[in-house]
């Protein structure tokens, strides 16, 4: 029956959720405490998505970033992001061969499987939006000649949320071209502990790769194939429009702080990330658990919250799970 739905055939399933538990394993061997974030990045990874992650310096963004690196075999590069960065710093640029007398095309930093784009709050608008259409076409072009991007291509994005000095604030449009948000905690003692202990006895060495490029274009091949009802796509669609109407479904207490809903972006984010999640749990087909599990990543950055939000402490998972709550879940 689950052939005749979906497509997929239980070989392929079992080699999606061996490729998933490989790199999960791999991540959790490497990273402390950070769960979550694992998790986010997998999924971004199958639904060939970029990310944004929120936190305060020190917990363990980069590392992750790397760890995903590894096990999969990428290509990684880091660009530290400062107000005077140039676009051509990220994309690349022109420079001039002596010998030959002519310009050659130099590619930047941005041509990786996974570029953790660091503080990106702190370069500038232009200097953003370069990298955000990079992200979108995935191509750059210099002088002239157009580059496609490397095949996985994920953007990490940090930025932190307590120091706003010197920083270039992320649009709602630029926001929303992010698959996920990712917001980090603090790990508690018992993680912190582990974390001296593996570093004591070198456990963060390098290791060898459990998967390989060629893996994660089959989990995204696969992904596309993952099958979704009509009536999970509608229940994703009600979740989108009661964004937008918040007066409507929420009480006055909540709405009042609601400033913007989400965008369609949304609702075909919710649908790639929907279908990553069954994926990796081994289905071929979606069901409501699935819209529902990353619903703060999904919504977290596309629903805009007023000042009044920000000086009574409303919290953005407070609202979303208003809004999740008031839709009838098929």
């Amino acid at each position: 029956m689950l052939k005749e739905t979906t497509g997929i055939t239980k070989e392929e399933l079992d080699r999606a959720v061996s490729i998933v538990q490989n790199i999960r394993h791999y991540y959790e061997s490497k990273v402390v405490g950070q769960s979550n974030l694992g998790y986010a990045l997998i999924i971004s990874l199958i639904a060939n998505g970029h990310i944004l992650l929120e936190s305060v310096p020190g917990l363990a963004k980069t590392t992750a970033a790397k760890v995903i690196t590894e096990a999969v075999n990428g290509k990684f590069s880091r660009i530290q992001c400062t107000p005077d960065l140039l676009p051509s710093d990220m994309i690349g640029t022109q420079i001039f061969n002596m010998s030959t007398n002519t310009f050659e095309n130099n590619l930047g930093p941005v041509n990786a499987n996974f570029v953790l784009l660091d503080e990106v709050n702190r370069s500038s608008a232009k200097t953003q939006s370069a990298m955000l259409e990079a992200m979108q076409e995935r191509e750059v072009s210099i002088g002239g000649e157009t580059y496609e991007l490397p095949n996985p291509f994920v953007v990490i994005a940090t930025q932190n949320p307590i120091e706003e000095e010197g920083t270039y604030i992320l649009s709602e449009a630029q926001l929303d071209r992010f698959l996920l948000k990712v917001k980090l905690m603090y790990p508690n003692a018992e993680c912190e502990m582990e974390i001296l202990n593996r570093i004591e006895a070198d456990v963060f060495a390098e290791g060898h790769a459990v998967a390989d490029l060629q893996d994660i274009v089959f989990l995204q091949n696969l992904c596309k194939r993952v099958y979704m009802d009509a009536s999970i796509k509608r229940y994703i669609v009600d979740i989108v429009q009661a964004s937008r109407m918040t007066k409507q479904i929420l009480t006055p207490e909540l709405s009042q702080y609601v400033l913007m809903g989400a965008s369609t972006r949304a609702a075909i984010a919710f649908m790639e990330v929907a279908k990553a999640a069954a994926l990796t749990n081994g289905r071929g087909f979606c069901i409501p658990d699935d819209v529902k599990a990353m619903r703060y990543s999904v919504l977290g950055h596309r629903i805009m919250l007023n000042f009044a939000a920000i000086a009574d402490g409303v919290k953005e998972e407070t609202i979303i799970d208003g809004i999740v709550g008031a839709v009838r879940t098929p």
